[in-house]
């Protein structure tokens, strides 16, 4: 079997489900397919937490440096760019279910050589320039198998679910990577605290496969392979002139969008502010509020659990209490965003003072990354076409995401101090925090500014 049949979308069955039984049928295949692809996704994201878990270990035995590991993890997100972007394209056309937990086990075993890497280094006679060398290339394979995740799960709510529910249900999806951080903070910590950093690449990889395994049994690829109408009959749609358009001329119409353009570039700002606080966090309250590193992931974590909330509450707060308004909640999160990052960054304050400035950070940024990252473009998109748009957004997003490690990484350590040892550095993390705090203005103005062009359906 060539690559191209194992991955194409599934034909049709000619064997129709019996007309009594297709809407209890489609009903529990579709809650299936959808949990199934949350619950799997959000184990992407602990085969890509992973490195920000072990940042300060792996600085201390100095094995790496805060700039090495900058780099490293934007290896994954330069790669992950490029992947998502050319992806997203390529799944419209794919059998999501294969192509997600292809995805996911590739990424697993990346970080399982990983783990065992570091584990037995020192007995390989495995430099530090080495081991540099050989992560930077492993997180960067890391990443293109990490953005063969997001575009199906997302095909999912296009293939399986009427529009007018398509909104709600992707708050609900929106919200698995910030479960899969909260079980790498949480999880991961307490073991690379006992057991060491190189474990929690070893936890992770078994996380992942474990989500493979619910890929293979929960996830179906379209209603018509499983001898059910498409979901267009099923929800009775109208006709949209889009459906009869072939799926390569609506993706062209999708690029020559100026409002996806828009939308792609405030992306670009929610993903510098949220990987800013995801990936050195951690690192900041060690050094910067001398947390150990169980408590500095723990305080980590509650901004992944109400990262939840907040993803859920995006689509519910933009239907229901704004009226399908994006913009209004797009303002109220992105101020709140911005004051609890700033309070988070220049306030002190104990483990239950920082619980709540993340908290409060990670809840609005929650919002704002399902709102602006996902639902505008969601909204004026046709549904050939979601992958492409979640492509062009994706690879915006994810540049500035590994421009900000490279760029936090450098200025940390550029503006530490050290005497001696690497453990006695003192940080000043002045610089970088201004620099997080401007990504976090920007995310929310840009869109209230261009609005007007966010608003035009592209057919």
């Amino acid at each position: 079997m060539s690559l191209y049949s194992f991955f194409r979308i599934s034909k049709p069955v000619p064997d129709r489900i019996p007309e009594e039984r297709i809407r209890s049928e489609y009903l529990s295949l579709r809650r299936k397919t959808f949990w199934g692809a949350t619950a799997a996704y959000s184990f992407y994201y602990v085969c890509r937490m992973s490195l920000s878990v072990v940042k300060q270990p792996i600085i201390d035995s100095e094995v790496l440096t805060a700039g090495q590991l900058g780099l490293i993890g934007s290896a994954l997100l330069f790669v992950y760019a490029v992947g998502k972007f050319m992806n997203g394209f390529i799944a419209d056309y794919c059998n999501i279910k294969r192509f997600m937990a292809t995805g996911l086990i590739a990424s697993s075993i990346i970080n399982l050589v990983m783990g065992l890497s570091g584990l037995f280094h020192g007995a390989l006679g495995f430099s530090s320039a080495i081991l540099f060398v050989l992560f930077m290339l492993l997180w960067g394979m890391n990443g293109w198998m990490q953005s063969m995740g997001s575009p199906p799960g997302i095909i999912t709510l296009s293939r399986w679910f009427p529009l007018s529910q398509r909104g709600t249900y992707y708050s609900f999806f929106s919200a698995s990577p910030y479960i899969g951080e909260f079980l790498s903070f949480i999880i991961v910590g307490l073991l690379v605290g006992s057991l060491g950093w190189s474990f929690g690449f070893i936890f992770a990889a078994l996380g992942g496969l474990a989500g493979a395994l619910i890929i293979l049994f929960f996830v179906s690829d379209t209603p018509e392979s499983k001898g059910l109408p498409s979901v267009q009959e099923l929800s009775e749609e109208k006709p949209r002139k889009e459906d009869t358009m072939p799926t390569v001329q609506v993706q062209k119409l999708v690029i020559r969008h100026a409002g996806i353009w828009i939308i792609a570039l405030s992306s670009a700002f929610v993903y510098i502010e949220k990987y800013a606080v995801a990936g050195w966090g951690i690192l900041f309250l060690q050094k910067s509020k001398m947390m150990s590193l169980e408590a500095a992931s723990q305080v980590i974590a509650f901004s992944a659990a109400l990262g939840v909330l907040g993803t859920v509450l995006a689509g519910w707060l933009s239907d229901r209490i704004f009226g399908g308004d994006r913009i209004r909640p797009t303002i109220l999160s992105g101020i709140i965003s911005f004051l609890s990052l700033a309070l988070f960054l220049f306030t002190g304050g104990g483990y239950w003072v920082n619980i709540f400035y993340v908290s409060l950070f990670s809840l609005s940024t929650g919002v704002l990354y399902c709102i602006v990252a996902g639902l505008m473009a969601v909204d004026i998109v046709p549904r050939k076409a979601t992958g492409a748009a979640l492509g062009i957004v994706g690879i915006s997003s994810y540049v500035a995401a590994g421009i900000q490690d490279i760029a936090s990484g450098f200025l940390i350590q550029g503006y530490s101090k050290t005497s001696g040892s690497v453990i006695d550095a003192v940080y000043d993390f002045t610089p970088v925090s201004v620099f997080w705090l401007c990504a976090a203005a920007i995310a929310f103005i840009l869109p209230v500014i261009f609005w007007s062009k966010l608003k035009k359906s592209i057919v």
